[in-house]
């Protein structure tokens, strides 16, 4: 590398590697505005397909579609290369996109959510990925700013795009924008990037790769469902957990006899990745959570309208990129332990306002403790996923990757379920019964049950702290395995 790299511009759009950069820019921009831009439409295809019970399967089948195929589009990576995997993703996506478009009803709907939701599975952990191949670690601290305004203007435009297709146009163009985004970005990876991967002898895992998609699955669908259609004790979720328990023991005794497993399990032997994945499940947790929680507290507590209500949410997704764009400097400076722990302190500020919200609240401040959460993520994930990929080889990025996304997917079933439970339970213990519609709800009753959910996003900052302050001093690769001759982008360690 030239001492030009040094540069920002040698770093930026316009440098040798600004094609490679916008595809990941325009391939995560898919990933970020799909989950801002159905959440606004919502009404609309309703009432064009009916189906409103199996609504919420929009999200959720989308979510569990992409947590369970991270981690082998990871491991396909690692063995294949980046470029076929992430051209095989955006190509899934599409795929989807139109077939969502296309859409007849809301099963087929939900359906074709999968299919997206299996190419964001390889779009977004690869995408990192390639960053962290083309990028040296100085430099990736400056290319952060670049995917930082991505989700930040995602987080804005998503929305409102959403608004403005289901009012004026068609919400069907909610999905059919995507495919003039996806297109560009194939045609700059097929035409830009260039890998050179030995070949190898590595093979696939097929078997502990279904395994791990089983199990994964299962697991997911017990944390999303269990005291929602299903009670805790019910036996469709005791016979859900079973089998996750039953294929992720399988996958265990077959990762032991294979030389290269999907999801290898020397990941939980490394305490940088074990520290950054737990600050990514806990993160999920809160996010996706608040996320459900606070545009309802806003709209059925505070009277506010729907717009206004998810703007006060959109709080946390904007303060996370202005702080993300700024953690690279100062990681470089102060190191990773000391950037994540200074974020985990100011989210914990934020997590130690919602309890303070009641029924008089104004709407304005609802969103003040939801900005400083954002503000404390975007010191954590990002630097995290940046120090999980230092801390490994090229040929296991892809993996290490995927695991830290696959732990913030986990986290943020993990939290969807916990919230709920905290809710219900307490509407049940005011009501005497599970209200079927929470329109009927006194303000009152539900605001008072919503604040237990408050109180508990209070209390994962303070362990969001801890799980930082695990973060080694020292991150860098280990020593490479004899025989291991593929391309190597790795700058060292740096002392936290």
């Amino acid at each position: 590398m030239s001492a030009a790299a040094s540069d920002w511009r040698a770093v930026g759009l316009r440098s040798e590697r600004g094609p490679i950069l916008l595809a990941v820019m325009l391939s995560v921009a898919l990933v970020a505005l799909d989950m801002t831009i159905l959440a606004t439409a919502v009404p609309s295809v309703v009432a064009d397909l009916g189906g409103f019970a199996g609504f919420p399967w929009l999200f959720s089948i989308y979510l569990l579609a992409q947590a369970v195929t991270g981690p082998l589009f990871g491991r396909l990576a690692d063995v294949i290369g980046r470029k076929p995997v992430m051209l095989a993703g955006i190509s899934l996506f599409l795929l989807g996109s139109l077939l969502c478009g296309l859409a007849w009803g809301m099963v087929p709907l939900i359906i074709f959510r999968v299919v997206q939701g299996i190419g964001a599975g390889a779009v977004q952990p690869i995408g990192m990925t390639i960053m962290g191949d083309i990028y040296t670690l100085p430099e990736r601290a400056k290319v952060q700013a670049y995917i930082a305004g991505v989700w930040a203007a995602a987080s804005v435009v998503g929305p409102a795009l959403g608004g403005v297709f289901s009012d004026y146009l068609d919400w069907r163009w909610i999905f059919f924008v995507n495919l003039p985004i996806g297109a560009v970005a194939l045609w700059l990876i097929s035409r830009h990037l260039d890998e050179h991967v030995e070949t190898s002898k590595s093979r696939v895992d097929y078997l502990g790769g279904s395994l791990v998609t089983a199990g994964g699955t299962l697991l997911l669908v017990g944390l999303l469902e269990g005291g929602q259609r299903w009670s805790w004790t019910a036996p469709p979720t005791l016979g859900v957990f079973a089998g996750s328990l039953a294929c992720l023991s399988a996958y265990v005794l077959v990762s032991s006899r294979v030389p290269e497993p999907i999801l290898p399990l020397w990941i939980f032997k490394r305490p940088v990745l074990n520290a950054t994945n737990a600050g990514s499940l806990l993160i999920g947790m809160v996010m996706m959570g608040l996320s459900t929680y606070v545009p309802l507290y806003a709209q059925q507590v505070l009277g506010s309208g729907a717009i206004a209500a998810g703007l006060v949410f959109a709080a946390m997704t904007l303060g996370w990129p202005v702080t993300a764009a700024l953690a690279g400097r100062l990681y470089l400076r102060v190191g990773f332990r000391a950037t994540a722990v200074t974020g985990a302190l100011i989210a914990t500020v934020g997590g130690a306002l919602l309890p303070t919200l009641g029924d008089d609240t104004p709407l304005w401040w609802v969103a003040v403790p939801n900005l400083i959460l954002g503000l404390g993520f975007g010191l954590i994930a990002s630097p995290g996923i940046v120090a999980a990929q230092a801390s490994v080889r090229w040929f296991e990025r892809g993996v290490a990757t995927a695991s830290n996304l696959f732990a913030r997917n986990l986290g943020s079933a993990i939290g969807v379920a916990a919230f709920g439970t905290v809710l219900y339970s307490a509407l049940r213990e005011r009501t005497g019964a599970t209200p079927g519609n929470l329109d009927q709800l006194p303000a009152a009753t539900l605001g008072s049950a919503i604040h237990g959910v408050f109180v508990l996003s209070a209390v994962i900052p303070l362990v969001l702290v801890l799980a930082c302050l695990c973060i080694p001093r020292t991150v860098g690769p280990p020593e490479p395995p004899p025989g291991r001759g593929r391309e190597l982008d790795v700058t060292g360690a740096i002392n936290q």
